[in-house]
């Protein structure tokens, strides 16, 4: 392969990127990776100085999620601040339907995990400073010139504008920077017409480490148990979706019509609410890309596919992407092809497509089925998540999806000491 100054530049250091990049220092430790991330990294990036938050934001762990991170060494610290999930309640507020998940009954600890988004940095981070990886931040990707061996990668730091050529460019800096319509990438989009409010709640009775999925004439509602990894607390992270105009009437309220709000839409299954944190929101929209790779490119995370965080699948899906990536990467090293080489990439999209396909049309249709008014459809759903309880078969399939088990599994054995040398 033609010299570079690196092999891989990442765009994007958030939780996909650096991500992406310890894997890549875990199982191709050849590989010279480049990570471009816009904020500049903080003095105190590092687990020990973490105090939790009541307001902090959290990110949904599947079971499968979990057996990644145990594979990158990872998931022990982590751990540390992780609170189980160790039942799932999925009901229609006002019908009967109704539907139960417990870790118990697959012989498991848990179906998943709440993380907070800052901690789960912080210990990325830690093990990143650790390993052979390079920053750029801040920094900026701003282009990429194709050459004809790899790409040059356009880099803006301040006012100065710099080059760095690489094999491959991935794109794991979200939906939101332009950089992958900058770099010809056409995204479809379909609003929700719905917000997602994101909080965290606290309630007169204890979680029990179950989460709620509520389907309500609005839109789903979901409470995950939150704030230990091993005490059945009373706080749980919330994540509601609202109409324009609800959102801004409910944003308004004084604490306590909020708490009252939520009382109404949710019911008593946790008692009385009494206490809202700080409210965070953004616009719904399914956004994915058809063809997310491109000869030295591709783009991964919230890049290529953005979801209904109805069920809580997003990182999960971005996270089981990345590892089919880090993979295909391996592979094209013993094969000694380019890691940016087209057809590398492709095997990658290959792979990866059923799994985002099949979970695009299972969040999807989720929201459509339960967001119908008419009374027969409203009696089939119910009529469905009660089978789901009668039925092992369904049930199990439903569990495999919730704790993201049920697709192919990339391969991404870590090299021994003697193959580091």
């Amino acid at each position: 392969m033609k010299h570079t100054d690196t092999d891989v530049v990442i765009a994007g250091g958030g939780l996909a990127g650096a991500t992406l990049a310890l894997a890549l220092a875990r199982v191709s430790p050849a590989l010279r990776v480049t990570v471009v991330e816009a904020f500049p990294l903080a003095a105190d990036a590092l687990p020990d100085s973490y105090q939790p938050s009541y307001d902090a934001r959290s990110t949904a762990l599947a079971w499968g999620s979990r057996l990644i991170f145990e594979e990158l060494g990872l998931w022990q610290r982590i751990s540390e601040h992780a609170t189980p999930i160790q039942r799932i309640h999925v009901s229609d507020r006002g019908r009967f339907g109704a539907t139960r998940l417990n870790a118990s009954e697959y012989e498991q600890q848990a179906l998943g995990y709440v993380v907070d988004n800052r901690w789960l940095g912080l210990c990325l981070m830690r093990e990143l400073l650790e390993a052979d990886i390079q920053w750029q931040a801040p920094a900026e990707v701003i282009g990429m010139t194709p050459l004809e061996q790899g790409v040059s990668v356009s880099l803006k730091t301040g006012d100065a504008i710099t080059a760095l050529t690489a094999q491959c460019l991935i794109v794991a800096d979200g939906g939101r920077s332009g950089l992958r319509e900058k770099l010809g990438f056409q995204p479809s989009h379909r609003g929700y017409n719905q917000n997602a409010l994101v909080a965290n709640v606290t309630t007169s009775d204890s979680h029990q480490f179950t989460a709620f999925e509520r389907f309500t004439g609005t839109g789903p509602m979901a409470l995950l148990p939150h704030g230990s990894a091993s005490r059945a607390g009373h706080q749980s992270a919330l994540i509601w979706t609202l109409s324009d105009q609800e959102l801004e009437e409910f944003l308004v309220m004084p604490q306590d019509e909020k708490c009252q709000r939520l009382q109404e839409r949710f019911g008593w299954r946790l008692g009385r609410f009494d206490r809202i944190g700080e409210c965070s929101h953004y616009p719904l929209t399914l956004t994915t890309v058809s063809e997310p790779v491109r000869p030295g490119v591709a783009l991964v995370g919230n890049a290529a596919h953005a979801l209904h965080p109805v069920a809580g699948q997003g990182f999960n899906l971005a996270l089981r992407g990345l590892m089919t990536l880090v993979e295909q990467f391996r592979l094209a090293q013993e094969q000694d092809l380019s890691p940016g080489d087209l057809q590398v990439l492709r095997r990658y999209h290959e792979l990866h497509r059923p799994d985002w396909q099949q979970t695009v049309q299972f969040s999807d249709s989720l929201i459509r089925i339960f967001g119908h008014p008419l009374a027969p459809v409203a009696a089939a759903r119910d009529a469905g998540l009660v089978g789901l309880d009668l039925l092992p078969g369904a049930k199990r399939l439903f569990a495999r999806k919730a704790m993201g088990t049920g697709g192919r599994r990339a391969v991404i054995n870590r090299p021994t000491a003697s193959e580091k040398k």
